[in-house]
């Protein structure tokens, strides 16, 4: 194993979690996400000796959520199954609901504002760093999660009434 394999093994190590749950988040389904990686991971090998010097993490996030929302343009429509919630929810469950209706809702957003939202309170970029990202600007960025957060408290007020109503009682 020569120095530039051995040190993409170690970013891989280092930062495989962390990149697939940047997938997960794309995307909103693990095997999806595994394949994400994969593609991202691969794609950096292919070009590690040209980013390995700058902080490669940035380049792979890139690569993550430009073939998330590819991947969701070739769709063009994103299949959201319904939560219906039982009338009576057991109390340990409420969290596992929450999380339900949550991704069920960012699922929901279209490819770009799921990517901002992702990469700003997800992965806690500032709105610098999530624009060099997804290659746009900063006012597109402030924009997309403005609209993003908007559908996001829309549907999740909608959505958790009968889950957090059932928690209370």
């Amino acid at each position: 194993m020569n120095g530039g394999e051995h040190d993409f093994g170690a970013f891989v190590a280092a930062r495989a979690t962390s990149l697939l749950r940047t997938a997960y988040l794309a995307c909103g389904d693990e095997t999806e996400a595994e394949d994400l990686l994969q593609t991202a991971l691969e794609r950096t090998y292919r070009n590690w000796d040209r980013i390995r010097h700058d902080s490669p993490e940035p380049y792979v996030r890139r690569v993550i959520v430009n073939a998330a929302i590819s991947r969701a343009r070739r769709r063009a429509i994103l299949s959201i199954v319904p939560t219906h919630s039982p009338p009576e929810t057991p109390a340990g469950a409420v969290d596992a609901d929450l999380r339900h209706v949550l991704m069920e809702a960012l699922r929901a957003l279209p490819p770009r504002q799921r990517a901002v939202v992702v990469l700003r309170y997800w992965e806690d970029l500032s709105e610098t760093q999530t624009a060099e990202v997804l290659g746009c600007s900063t006012g597109t960025v402030k924009s997309q999660a403005s609209k993003a957060m908007a559908k996001l408290r829309a549907a999740l007020g909608r959505k958790t009434e009968g889950v957090i109503g059932n928690a209370r009682a």
